[in-house]
């Protein structure tokens, strides 16, 4: 099981070219504005202030690097899918995105934060479609488990894999997590890990 000694923050880019310089692997998190993103970042690294939680849902406007264990970044991307932006606005955040995703060299996982509670979203669906056309690894994470009875959760992700399989043949890796309950934290993080090793070993 990894332990996490060590998160700090180190920058926030406005672009992929500012990201850190060196070749450390990178783990990016991803969702919906108020998906929880911050709540399962503090959970996952044990720090409650490292993500601030912003009042206003996508306040993140930046790519934010985490240093873990000196080892790896943990990268809180901007939330997506907020109706009070302005086009411009949209397409600069869409633009800041892709760029890190598709030009990162150094991003080995996507890890896709959807609402447990919710149905599956158009918005969150063609992303998991984009995330598969341009060939980028991820997996999908399930927030707030504890806001439903087990049975009901167990359901929704059933419900999901449903809709997912009618265009995939393989479903990504997913995870059940809860920042509440710190449910999840060690398959996230043990996943991670195993990639981790699989760089080291090649």
């Amino acid at each position: 099981m990894m332990e996490i000694k060590k998160a700090e923050f180190t920058l926030s880019a406005p672009m992929e070219s500012m990201c850190p310089k060196d070749n450390k692997p990178e783990y990016a998190f991803i969702g919906r504005s108020n998906v929880g993103k911050s709540s399962l970042i503090n959970m996952l690294t044990n720090n409650k202030k490292l993500a601030k939680t912003s009042a206003t849902p996508g306040k993140t406007l930046l790519i934010n690097h985490f240093i873990i264990n000196n080892e790896w970044y943990l990268v809180d991307l901007p939330g997506y899918g907020f109706a009070k932006r302005s086009k411009k606005e949209v397409a600069k955040l869409e633009q800041m995105i892709s760029g890190y995703i598709l030009q990162r060299e150094q991003l080995v996982n996507v890890f896709l934060l959807i609402d447990i509670r919710l149905e599956p979203q158009k918005i969150d669906l063609e992303f998991i479609q984009w995330l598969g056309d341009s060939s980028v690894p991820f997996a999908i994470v399930f927030t707030k488990a504890d806001k439903l009875s087990v049975a009901k959760a167990r359901q929704s992700v059933e419900d999901y894999k449903k809709v997912l399989l009618e265009t995939w043949e393989e479903l990504p890796p997913i995870f059940v997590t809860s920042a509440e309950k710190r449910q999840g934290r060690e398959e996230v993080l043990d996943y991670i890990e195993q990639i981790n090793k699989e760089i080291k070993d090649n």
